[in-house]
């Protein structure tokens, strides 16, 4: 039932405003997490981060360590010590969290001052880890090796790990990232104060990808597209694309200036925190357009690829496992035939990449509060790719009543999308399936006719 129609595309969502995080949020986060250190017998957790792998530390603390290393470290107690290097020394007093700053100056830039005669054993014992008999280790890597002990395997520097372990001498070490982003960890499902603040990042993605689609012209360069996905001095969750005819030229990742071609294939994405926008196609206007050998694109990769995100969205709900999502997901479009390989969907937040319920043995259950990236990618050979990543949150009656009332002007703008994806895309949601943005499951694979999209209708 897929077919490429002229549509009324979605309007850019309008007033960006961040939402800032409630303190009863960041309370209820170190609550949380006590908790779990109780059930699971962790005395202490210590959450490294740099700019790169902060997600973790952020969510407690309110930030990330610009140019340098830092970790926090949280008693059982609650008591709370942040080890920080020259340049962020100064956060301790922002930080979201109360807690003892401890400063390291080994976590500094190179060359930068180190005005220490302490070793890096004696100063991470200022955080009172002598007495600790299990400290959990969080990086950012959630590990799940099927052949390995993965307590075991830690994604901190090797100076740290060996300088905490020289610190407790007699504690036992274990990766604890999973109290944060496993199966049942903190971080996989978030309040409505957590979704106001992520729809944001999401509506951003979405604005810039809806207008990088409609500057999209032959002659123009990479970089001219590129400018319209990135806006509001806000700091991508990814590295943003914007490429024409064949990627990674010279191991390249980035936008340049080479000029669009007719008939050249075409990749961009744009992600903030809360929420990304990926598209593939051609720059065409129909399919005459295409290269000879490509010109059945839409039925070949399009049009199936369509198909699958509108089944994931129409399938998922809450309280399914990750399994039946994964599956259904395999039946309508087969991993041998388009060569997809990555989970068919994720969870996100800071990251664009959390953590993913989805995989093919994953009794894992659909929570309310979680928030998506439906993130199926086709590989068929000889053609560009299809995609139209996006990002939706799931919501029992409970939260919906809570965004509802707490954020009424967030409310009216997800009821106005699934109005949209339902009467012009034919997508047909449940209630529990909120779009984070405007620009969600809008798919135009011939990226120079600026009236055609894929639709169920």
């Amino acid at each position: 039932m897929i077919k490429l129609d002229k549509i009324t595309a979605p309007k850019l969502d309008q007033t960006l405003r961040p939402i800032q995080l409630t303190d009863e949020t960041l309370s209820a986060r170190k609550a949380g997490l006590v908790a779990k250190m109780q059930e699971e017998n962790y005395d202490t957790v210590i959450i490294y981060a740099d700019l790169e792998h902060g997600g973790n530390f952020e969510y407690f603390t309110g930030f990330v360590p610009r140019f340098e290393e830092a970790l926090l470290v949280i008693h059982q107690t609650g008591e709370a010590f942040l080890v920080l290097g020259n340049e962020n020394l100064n956060k301790a007093a922002h930080a979201r969290i109360k807690a003892t700053a401890v400063h390291l100056p080994h976590f500094s830039l190179p060359n930068q001052p180190m005005a220490t005669t302490l070793s890096v054993p004696e100063i991470l014992a200022q955080t009172k880890l002598a007495t600790a008999k299990t400290i959990g280790l969080i990086g950012w890597k959630y590990f799940t090796s099927q052949s390995e002990d993965n307590t075991g395997l830690f994604d901190l520097p090797y100076f740290l790990v060996a300088s905490l372990k020289q610190a407790a001498p007699a504690a036992e070490f274990k990766n604890a990232t999973g109290v944060l982003i496993g199966e049942q960890g903190l971080r996989r499902t978030n309040n409505a104060n957590e979704i106001a603040h992520y729809e944001f990042g999401a509506m951003l993605a979405g604005n810039g990808i809806l207008q990088a689609m409609d500057q999209l012209a032959v002659g123009k360069s990479e970089m001219e597209i590129a400018a319209w996905l990135n806006d509001l001095g806000q700091t991508p969750s990814v590295v943003t694309i914007m490429a024409t005819g064949e990627r990674f030229e010279k191991a390249n990742l980035y936008p340049t200036a080479k000029k669009i071609q007719l008939g050249d294939r075409i990749s961009m994405t744009s992600g903030y925190k809360g929420g990304l926008q990926s598209r593939g196609g051609y720059a065409v206007n129909t399919a005459a357009e295409l290269p000879k050998a490509e010109k059945d694109y839409l039925d070949r990769v399009a049009m199936p690829y369509f198909n699958a995100v509108k089944t994931w969205l129409e399938t998922i709900t809450i309280g399914m496992t990750g399994e039946a999502l994964y599956q259904t997901i395999e039946t309508v479009l087969p991993k041998a035939t388009y060569g997809w390989h990555l989970n068919p969907g994720h969870l996100c937040a800071d990251e664009e990449w959390l953590a993913s319920p989805i995989y093919p043995t994953s009794k894992e259950r659909i929570q309310s509060g979680m928030l998506f990236q439906f993130d199926i990618i086709p590989s068929v050979a000889g053609y560009a790719g299809a995609s139209c990543e996006g990002g939706v949150v799931l919501a029992d009656q409970a939260l919906q009543a809570t965004m509802k009332g707490e954020y009424p002007d967030m409310w009216a703008r997800m009821q106005a999308r699934r109005n949209y994806l339902i009467e012009e895309i034919g997508i047909q949601l449940s209630e529990e399936v909120l779009p984070m943005s405007n620009a969600t499951a809008y798919y135009r694979p011939f990226f120079l006719n600026k009236t055609a999209a894929l639709t169920a209708k």
